[in-house]
């Protein structure tokens, strides 16, 4: 794993960390989920739900895969080398990605409006600068939009170890 994903994963466990105990658990998912269907209560109820889920499915599938002493927490020490593996995580992470990005089209027409995206990265727990900075990197159009498809491809490249120079690494602060 490059210098880059293993800052990427480093910075996710942060973020995963909601509750701020040090450890990943099935509260931190569930806190999680409430903070980004907070953003999303105009969303359809069904792409709200597809979201629930998918982060309902990435917490069992960390505990079931990471947790190797089997105490319901996943330490920095199981979390570390083994999120960026495609082939384990990588099914999991793109029905995330698919889930978040079309939380940010509420309406349907395929495009995500800047204030949007920005209050949905907020929710996860990542800085406005950084956020700012990876929907430039984006290119949206005149209007200030992204499609779905570029944030969707754009987080699973974040959980892809292999990929350098990504938008994505724009969301991991210069001092982390």
């Amino acid at each position: 794993m490059g210098h880059e994903a293993f800052q990427r994963a480093a910075l996710v466990f942060t973020l995963f960390d909601t509750n701020g105990n040090g450890v990943l658990d099935a509260e931190d998912f569930d806190l999680m989920t409430e903070r980004l269907l907070t953003v999303a209560e105009d969303s359809p109820a069904a792409d709200r739900q597809a979201l629930a889920d998918s982060l309902s499915r990435y917490w069992q599938v960390l505990s079931e895969t990471l947790d190797t002493n089997r105490d319901g927490l996943i330490s920095p020490e199981e979390f570390r080398g083994f999120v960026l593996n495609t082939e384990l995580f990588g099914v999991t992470a793109a029905a995330f990605a698919e889930a978040l990005a079309v939380l940010g089209d509420p309406d349907g027409d395929g495009l995500i409006e800047r204030p949007r995206f920005l209050s949905l990265m907020t929710a996860i727990g990542f800085e406005k600068p950084n956020i700012e900075s990876l929907f430039n990197a984006f290119g949206p159009d005149a209007e200030d939009r992204i499609t779905v498809g570029v944030w969707a491809e754009g987080i699973r490249d974040y959980y892809s170890p292999e990929k350098v120079g990504i938008p994505g690494d724009h969301l991991v602060p210069e001092s982390f």
